[in-house]
């Protein structure tokens, strides 16, 4: 059967093991105009010469900050997924005007920045239907032109809480909402998906099933304990993810070097929760 596309399994396999698995680590915080998420990022050069030290599969970073990625030499680097598109959702209060913008011929900047994916959101909120709608149409645009260059298309389906409800960038762990919205990033193309943790971790089984056979890598949202972030890790990856990428977990921490160790190790060699635990703490074997 002939193509009129590029494959996009040459990008795919620099960002994922033999095995198909990966851990990107989100550092694309500072995109979203939010004074909160800047905490471990104030030094992007510094903040990411500190996680390809500690050597991860990919780096999750906007256009304006892919040069501390890709300026760095040698061969031994993580892939780049590049950030396509900004959104103004994160605040503690909603503005009255909501959007999640695709930057301008964000494939191609992918392509010169030699990414292995770029990454889109979409987004779910409560009474926001113009805000999905933009997303489907953000994602649309997007797949005809990674078709075009063999670029893989990360989706990001992200259900949120009522703002009122909890106040900012809170997400519905409602197994009932992530999984229709994986399954219309799927049906949109999306050759990974990136979605939420479901609040009981061991339905999420059902989450992978409803990928129908994509990648699903799992998100790690705000901050969490040591303790929870392993344990919740292991169960996902016991449940059938791909991996995961995770931001705040990593940067925020005190030693981001050791949590993205320790987090190597469990979504790739089938690491226990306590097992990285020890290596976060650096006593680990």
């Amino acid at each position: 059967m002939e193509l009129n596309f590029m494959s996009v399994s040459p990008r795919l396999n620099r960002m994922f093991s033999a095995q198909g698995k990966c851990f990107d680590v989100a550092i694309d915080h500072g995109f979203f105009n939010e004074f909160t998420f800047l905490a471990g990022i104030e030094n992007m050069k510094q903040a990411v010469e500190t996680i390809v030290d500690a050597n991860p599969d990919c780096i999750q970073l906007s256009t304006g900050q892919a040069r501390h990625l890709q300026s760095m030499k040698g061969k031994q680097k993580p892939g780049l997924v590049l950030r396509a598109d900004a959104a103004n959702i994160y605040g503690a209060e909603l503005p009255k005007f909501l959007f999640s913008e695709l930057i301008e011929r964000a494939v191609e900047q992918a392509v010169v920045w030699d990414a292995v994916a770029v990454c889109v959101n979409l987004l779910s909120l409560p009474n926001q239907p113009e805000l999905h709608h933009q997303c489907v149409r953000n994602i649309s645009l997007l797949k005809k032109e990674c078709e075009k260059y063999g670029m893989p298309l990360m989706v990001e389906p992200l259900v949120m809480l009522p703002n009122e409800q909890k106040g900012g960038y809170m997400v519905d762990g409602d197994i009932r909402k992530i999984m229709p919205l994986v399954r219309q990033g799927v049906e949109l193309g999306a050759d990974v998906i990136k979605a939420d943790p479901c609040d009981d971790v061991s339905e999420y089984h059902r989450v992978i099933e409803i990928a129908c056979g994509i990648p699903v890598l799992v998100r790690g949202g705000g901050r969490a304990s040591d303790e929870e972030i392993m344990s919740r890790t292991v169960r996902l990856m016991e449940q059938g993810a791909s991996g995961i990428v995770y931001g705040r977990n990593v940067v925020q921490h005190p030693n981001p070097a050791g949590m993205t160790k320790a987090l190597m190790a469990i979504v790739h060699h089938g690491a226990t929760a306590e097992q990285g635990l020890a290596l976060l703490k650096g006593d680990g074997r």
